[in-house]
């Protein structure tokens, strides 16, 4: 009689004792599986593209160089989660204080437009960063359960149960999210539609 898979059966447990045990090749795995799950961490906190690709490299430089401080194999993913998440935090800490010293005439400069390099700008048509702004735009507490869930595609109990909130907090924040962003995506519609009645009228 074949004996049942445990439920709480982990296939990325080998990977990590790995990765502990200095083995590059399988860290370079688990970023190749994991980066895209690290990224959508990191927007939810500081919901800046530009920025994201430095954080997550920091993330990961952490990863390897403080995978000792991984007591439990089977927590990596907590572990990760509060990695990225601090990482994130910082990172958003450190550019409000950088506003703060530009100034209010300086504010525009955060804006992806402006300060994404080249290559940044031309994959984000103007769609794509009305929808980027109106997402950061978003207050943080329903940014985050809405970068996890509609980027990462974070199941209701896995956001909760990472973000240590019951499931119906989640799903109140989410709600909350989905309306203000339907409801300033419909601002920027209506901009749009008027300003291109005020051209035809001209």
């Amino acid at each position: 009689m074949a004996m049942p898979i445990a439920d709480d059966f982990d296939a990325e447990a080998p990977v990590i004792d790995a990765i502990r045990g200095g083995d590059r090749f399988a860290f370079d795995d688990l970023v190749r599986r994991w980066n895209r799950w690290v990224r959508g961490i990191v927007f939810g906190v500081i919901a800046r593209p530009e920025d994201v690709d430095d954080v997550t490299q920091q993330v990961w430089s952490s990863v390897w160089t403080r995978i000792g401080e991984l007591r439990d194999t089977r927590a990596w993913k907590s572990w990760l989660f509060r990695l990225a998440r601090n990482a994130a935090v910082d990172a958003g800490r450190e550019m409000s204080r950088r506003r703060q010293r530009i100034g209010p005439l300086g504010e525009n400069v955060d804006h992806p437009a402006l300060t994404a390099s080249p290559e940044v700008v031309a994959m984000l048509d103007e769609r794509q960063r009305k929808v980027i702004d109106a997402i950061r735009s978003l207050p943080p507490l329903y940014r985050e359960p809405f970068a996890l869930r509609h980027m990462n595609g974070w199941s209701y109990q896995q956001i909760a149960d990472l973000l240590q909130m019951p499931v119906d907090s989640i799903e109140t924040r989410l709600v909350r999210a989905r309306r203000l962003l339907r409801d300033a995506l419909k601002d920027i519609g209506n901009s749009e539609q008027n300003r291109g009645t005020n051209q035809r009228t001209t």
